[in-house]
């Protein structure tokens, strides 16, 4: 997988804060100590814990070289974690380490008990994805046939559905401009019926179909759309904003572990398919 350099990434958001994350980690974790030379884990490996860093530094290194050096307050190892496949990287103790670790079920306990942690992570992984889009942008190539991805199955859609029943869904008539490129945005919307395609300057990198999900950086930071999506068909739309959001987790950890994955796939697409 050719992924990128994260080492220059964009500065954290105001939405993450060390202490909620600190919390998190404390009541469900576990804390582990590394020294000098000592690895968290290695690349390749199949692992499902995401790290705290509480003491020390964390280099992430794939092959020879390394990617990021990881502080205390933030957390790493989340990619792997949340999407259940091999880690694409090492993280070695640089100094010795002491972190807390969160495995898949304390995750979803963690989530439950604090949903403002789901939207940290989300923004954690979505940074990302604002950065990997800047570096590819000049290269997007589209997709070239269509396909569907499918993230919430038709018994957490009908969840969705009864816990947003105070929100009609919304109607998208063929060829409607759901969202622009640059505008401002507070929804995210997930596909319940029909299908909707998903451009970046033009072209088409993605088409939604009933299960999937678009415009989920708005629950973030309400910055400007990175893409614009366009109903491809008549569409019926479930529309989320950030308090729909922090409701559904508390509610329905599955929500948000199958959106975390979501992203996490979406990240390693964009880095494993451009030019």
């Amino acid at each position: 997988m050719d992924e990128l350099d994260f080492t220059s990434r964009p500065a954290k958001s105001a939405i993450y804060d060390p202490g909620v994350a600190r919390n998190c980690f404390e009541s469900l974790g576990r804390v582990e100590l590394v020294s000098q030379g000592g690895q968290f884990f290695a690349e390749n490996q199949n692992s499902d814990k995401m790290y705290l860093l509480v003491e020390g530094d964390v280099s992430l290194i794939r092959g020879r070289k390394v990617l990021d050096v990881v502080k205390a307050g933030e957390i790493f190892g989340e990619m792997a974690a949340i999407s259940q496949l091999p880690r694409s990287a090492t993280a070695a103790a640089k100094t010795a380490c002491r972190a807390i670790s969160l495995d898949t079920s304390q995750f979803q306990g963690a989530i439950q008990q604090k949903p403002e942690f789901a939207l940290m992570l989300m923004n954690i992984i979505i940074n990302r994805v604002r950065l990997t889009a800047a570096l590819v942008s000049k290269t997007l190539t589209g997709v070239g046939k269509s396909f569907e991805r499918r993230v919430f199955d038709e018994a957490l859609l009908g969840r969705l559905v009864d816990h947003l029943s105070h929100r009609p869904p919304v109607h998208a008539p063929l060829n409607k401009v759901i969202m622009k490129e640059g505008e401002g945005g507070v929804f995210m919307y997930v596909v319940l019926d029909g299908q909707v395609a998903i451009s970046i300057k033009s072209k088409v990198v993605e088409h939604i179909g009933p299960g999937g999900f678009f415009g989920e950086m708005a629950l973030v930071d309400q910055s400007p759309r990175a893409a614009t999506a366009t109903a491809e068909s008549d569409c019926d739309l479930l529309s989320i904003n950030r308090n729909d959001f922090l409701n559904l987790v508390k509610a329905d950890p599955a929500f948000a572990v199958s959106l975390l994955k979501a992203l996490s796939e979406r990240l390693r697409y964009m880095t494993s398919h451009h030019k």
